[in-house]
């Protein structure tokens, strides 16, 4: 069946670089397509209608058509910019880092509405919480469901025994928690305490109401990304650029206070 020649889609900005004196490359995931790549032609002139609703992290109504190798954008409506993102620098550190895990976990390989929902979800969580951890780390352990990568967390990865009510081990290697005697004999599991493991099957186990329930605690918040950035430094056999600048921010606004 025959490519159509245009193509009306909902989707969601994930980044952008320019291209020439006037046009723009876009990443975008979309509601119908999945991961789109597309040139926004003179995007960057003057007087543009569409510049402003092609900002990263924005969600918005795209109008595209078949180029020789790539989509062009010939209509943008806006849908919403999520503004609050960029008076807020932390959230916007936080939207940053559900994009770039997108990015490097998704191809051009077709829709994926789950995933959209739950990309524009947490963008509209991160911009209404108190605490945008705690809607990121729900992404984390709703994003690994999607992709395929679901931790075991309830009985041990190496020898099948129920995780018993104290600090465990979780190996990367093998996806999931191990028992104390399984992790301590394998060098390249790390340390993870109980009560973070109660709250990575709390995230786990829960729809969003209900994980957010949970109290936030921000020694647990940090010790859940470590866990979690340990797994996807294996999974994408590369260090992920957008944890590095969350910290900075919040060392800063700690300085400031």
């Amino acid at each position: 069946m025959a490519e159509p020649r245009t193509l009306r889609v909902e989707a969601v900005v994930l980044s952008h670089r320019e291209m020439g004196e006037a046009d723009r490359f876009i990443v975008l995931f979309t509601r119908e397509r999945g991961k789109i790549r597309a040139i926004a032609k003179g995007v960057r002139k003057l007087h543009s209608r569409k510049a402003g609703h092609l900002q990263p992290f924005s969600r918005t109504h795209i109008m595209l058509a078949r180029g020789r190798s790539l989509w062009i954008v010939t209509q943008a409506e806006l849908i919403d910019a999520y503004l609050p993102l960029q008076q807020d620098l932390e959230k916007l550190a936080f939207a940053a880092y559900v994009i770039e895990l997108i990015d490097r976990f998704t191809y051009e390989e077709g829709a994926n509405l789950p995933l959209y929902r739950l990309i524009h979800h947490t963008l509209e969580r991160i911009v209404a919480a108190e605490h945008s951890e705690m809607p990121v780390r729900y992404f984390d352990l709703r994003l690994l469901d999607l992709m395929g990568f679901r931790p075991e967390l309830v009985n041990c990865v190496t020898c099948g025994k129920k995780i018993q009510a104290e600090d465990q081990y979780f190996s990367a290697i093998h996806g999931g928690a191990q028992c104390p005697r399984c992790g301590r004999a394998a060098s390249t599991s790390r340390e993870i305490p109980m009560q973070v493991l109660k709250y990575l099957r709390h995230f786990q186990r829960s729809n969003y109401r209900e994980a957010m329930r949970a109290p936030f605690v921000s020694e647990i918040m940090g010790e859940m990304e470590k866990v979690l950035q340990y797994y996807y430094l294996f999974l994408l056999e590369r260090r992920l650029n957008t944890p590095g600048f969350i910290h900075r921010v919040q060392d800063e606004a700690t300085d400031d206070l």
